[in-house]
């Protein structure tokens, strides 16, 4: 009995391994549809042929080539006769391994939480029915992202991998062999706020849920536009210093990034903004000192058990308490072990305005309490 329940397990594998129906590349065809308009969206084109959509992912790290295209067609509809080039996947998912937190939740808020069959990191999120399908089986727990449990992928057979490319990360590994489509999601890549979150547009049509993606995204976009429209409008721009040193190096948001801009958005002047990096850069304390010695205020974001307090961070690292916000107590953590920053962020960066424009501009809103960040007590 055990030889054929392996061998049957083999030939399963063989059969992943091989097949060609869920990662298949369509032939290469020059054909013509409508793009769909993206306001703010640098790195993803839509367009809308006869019988499929296809989807262009721009290179964020080499913006002169492609990282990725699919064609996404429904499952219940014949296969056109021709079709661009690009990944296959039919649609609409129903059985995606979902390797990120912030894209479990996104699936969730478009109804359609259903649709996973799988997970990585169940650590970090905190989707109540997420976690009770791991809990109860019907959900499967593929283990950590960087080396998941193959087996259990196999056995699970989803119909896309939904994950975070990384630049040089050398590809995804052994689940690139199992022929299984790789829904690349770079959103985060984009270096403005509202185009990270632009790209529930082309989550909505993952999941047929364009109706619902539009119209959250029209409602982050306005709130975003108006918040903007209301720092833009106070005369008093308060200098933002962020983060704190990790070994050796003192990571900031680049000028480019979606952070960086989203300071600046909030009506805080950013001593970092000139660096055109849309990614983390590394500085030197020294670096960091010289440029924000005198800023008003700091923010940093965390990950522990308890929230840190001005006594804890000067234990850590003495040399913080020469920072002007240190010694004025003007100093706000966001604890992420709890307060969804990172699952909101992408794709409800109105959210995360609001609390900064509440600490660059109290005034504004008397009566807001803060969603994610918090001061730090002494």
């Amino acid at each position: 009995m055990k030889k054929i329940l392996l061998s049957a397990h083999i030939v399963t594998i063989v059969l992943l391994l091989t097949a060609c129906g869920g990662g298949s590349k369509t032939s290469s065809v020059s054909l013509q549809g409508d793009t769909i308009p993206l306001k703010y969206a640098e790195n993803l084109t839509l367009v809308k042929g006869e019988g499929y959509t296809e989807a262009r992912l721009r290179n964020p790290w080499n913006t002169t080539a492609l990282l990725h295209t699919y064609i996404l067609v429904e499952k219940d509809k014949p296969l056109p006769n021709r079709l661009p080039e690009g990944t296959l996947v039919r649609t609409p998912l129903s059985n995606a391994l979902v390797y990120t937190a912030v894209h479990c939740n996104l699936i969730q808020e478009l109804g359609a939480v259903e649709s996973i069959g799988g997970i990585c990191e169940l650590q970090y999120i905190k989707v109540p029915e997420i976690i009770e399908g791991c809990r109860n089986g019907s959900i499967v727990n593929a283990g950590e992202g960087t080396n998941p449990d193959m087996e259990k992928i196999i056995d699970l057979h989803p119909d896309a991998l939904l994950l975070s490319p990384y630049e040089n990360s050398g590809g995804h590994g052994q689940v690139e062999k199992l022929k299984i489509p790789i829904i690349e999601c770079a959103d985060y890549m984009e270096t403005s706020a509202l185009g990270s979150a632009e790209w529930i547009r082309f989550y909505g049509f993952l999941f047929h849920q364009q109706a619902k993606a539009d119209s959250i995204f029209a409602e982050v976009e306005k709130n975003y536009n108006d918040l903007k429209a209301l720092a833009a409008s106070q005369p008093i721009k308060p200098k933002v210093m962020c983060e704190l040193k990790s070994g050796s190096a003192w990571y900031v948001p680049g000028g480019r990034s979606t952070t960086g801009k989203l300071y600046q958005e909030a009506g805080g002047e950013y001593p970092f903004g000139h660096y055109p990096n849309s990614g983390a850069v590394p500085l030197s304390f020294e670096t960091v000192f010289d440029k924000a010695q005198d800023a008003d205020v700091w923010l940093m974001k965390y990950n522990q058990p308890t929230d840190k307090t001005l006594s804890s961070i000067q234990e850590d690292y003495s040399p913080y308490t020469q920072f002007q916000a240190f010694q004025n107590k003007n100093v706000y953590g966001c604890n992420t072990a709890y307060r969804p920053y990172y699952e909101d962020f992408p794709f409800h960066p109105d959210l995360v305005l609001k609390d900064l424009i509440k600490i660059f501009h109290p005034s504004l809103f008397p009566d807001y309490e803060l969603k994610y960040f918090s001061k730090l007590a002494e």
